[in-house]
């Protein structure tokens, strides 16, 4: 029962895939704990984000994992069956640090993923779902992305999502500052969108949010006003580029609403980025005729223009996770031998025990301490050499000189016939 990650990415799955086995932040906690409950599962953390799902577990199998992923989003197996990947132990370590510092996200070396790395940790830990062996993990991974970070270009010249829809808008528009934005969600992303639309000075920004302190926390920052969801269907119209990230299990904006929008507008173009994974948007909307939406999955194109400039500092990182991956395995495969280390301890001072409380008895019965000493260091070194004596001297004549190698290694003795 070794560590491993299952999961499904943006490599593997298409965001119709992906929404269906997302994780909401705040029933993280309950999954796991859901996990957990079923045996052998001793340790788990979830990573969700809108471009992958993966669970990382030590002592557990495989295929039961499986068969709980797909009955908690209530799926049948065989539609997640081909998108899922398994990473056994080694795989699982280079991945995880692969992950943490951008090598295998959308956008290549984007920093955000580490933030929802931690995030998931902190989620794992609150529901007791952490445990030696996936803390060690978690902790040189982080310390790996941040060497990773820190010594290459990984994140030079970064395409973010957001700046990549900024990208798109300005080729449907010509000017920036004449279109009405409005922001959907309060989040991370919607945050760092507002920061790289902001700086084109649209006409207006307006972020809608479900409750609207925190909307309206965000658009103080921006010059921005705010409103809750509940007032978009009739603000809709107003608007020219939308952006939309929210943590909502169903769409936000339909087909229908759209519909009406677009007739509200006069059949002016509408500019629709939905970032959110499960998607805030139906994806019917993209059948309106005045409408351009694009998904993740659809910005992916657009990210990948500055990917021969970091090339070279792909290479870097990829070593540095391999030395780093090779010295966490190294300690993942000492704590196999810790119950043998432990047990030859305990058989030890039970010899060591025994020979003590013989010495008592001779010193309390009044001999000589010199000779109670020889004895008592003499019947302790009989013990422990007793079992590997007999061993050699039992073995057959191939094992023998396997044993003979090994106590020499072990006992550091001199070379000899």
């Amino acid at each position: 029962m070794q560590l491993f990650a299952l999961g499904l990415n943006h490599q593997t799955a298409p965001i119709m895939v992906r929404e269906k086995v997302a994780f909401q932040i705040d029933s993280l906690g309950q999954a796991l704990r859901d996990l957990l409950a079923r045996p052998p599962v001793r340790e788990a953390a979830i990573l969700s984000t809108c471009n992958r799902t993966e669970v990382y577990c030590h002592g557990a199998e495989v295929e039961p994992v499986k068969d709980w992923l797909t009955s908690y989003h209530q799926l049948p197996r065989a539609s997640l069956d081909p998108y899922l990947y398994t990473l056994p132990q080694e795989a699982a370590v280079q991945h995880a640090f692969r992950v943490a510092s951008g090598l295998d996200s959308m956008v290549l070396g984007e920093p955000q993923i580490l933030g929802q790395m931690k995030q998931a940790v902190r989620s794992a830990e609150a529901a007791g779902s952490m445990g030696l062996v996936l803390s060690k993990l978690f902790q040189r991974t982080f310390a790996v992305a941040k060497e990773v970070r820190s010594q290459t270009d990984i994140g030079a010249a970064s395409i973010s999502m957001a700046a990549a829809a900024v990208r798109l808008a300005e080729s449907i528009y010509p000017s920036l500052g004449e279109q009405n934005l409005l922001l959907v969600g309060a989040g991370e992303m919607i945050e760092l969108t507002a920061t790289h639309f902001a700086a084109r000075r649209p006409k207006s920004i307006t972020v809608a949010n479900r409750t609207l302190e925190r909307g309206a926390a965000l658009a103080a920052r921006f010059g921005a006003t705010a409103l809750t969801l509940n007032e978009l269907p009739e603000q809709l119209p107003r608007f020219d580029i939308i952006i939309s990230c929210t943590a909502s299990s169903l769409p936000i904006l339909g087909k229908g609403l759209l519909e009406r929008v677009i007739k509200a507008r006069r059949h002016e173009p509408m500019f629709i980025v939905d970032l959110a994974v499960p998607r805030d948007v139906e994806p019917e909307v993209a059948e309106l005729d005045d409408v351009f939406l694009y998904t993740v999955d659809d910005l992916a194109n657009v990210v990948k223009d500055n990917l021969q400039v970091r090339q070279g500092a792909v290479a870097e990182a990829e070593e540095i996770i391999r030395l780093q991956a090779e010295q966490f395995l190294r300690w993942l495969g000492s704590r196999a031998v810790v119950p043998t280390i432990r047990a030859l301890h305990e058989h030890a001072e039970a010899m060591r025990a025994q020979e003590l409380e013989r010495a008592r008895r001779l010193l309390a019965g009044g001999a000589n301490p010199e000779e109670v000493l020889e004895q008592f260091s003499r019947g302790l070194t009989n013990k422990f050499l007793h079992a590997p004596t007999r061993t050699l001297n039992e073995a057959g004549e191939a094992e023998r000189a396997e044993l003979l190698a090994l106590f020499q290694r072990m006992y550091e003795l001199p070379d000899g016939e």
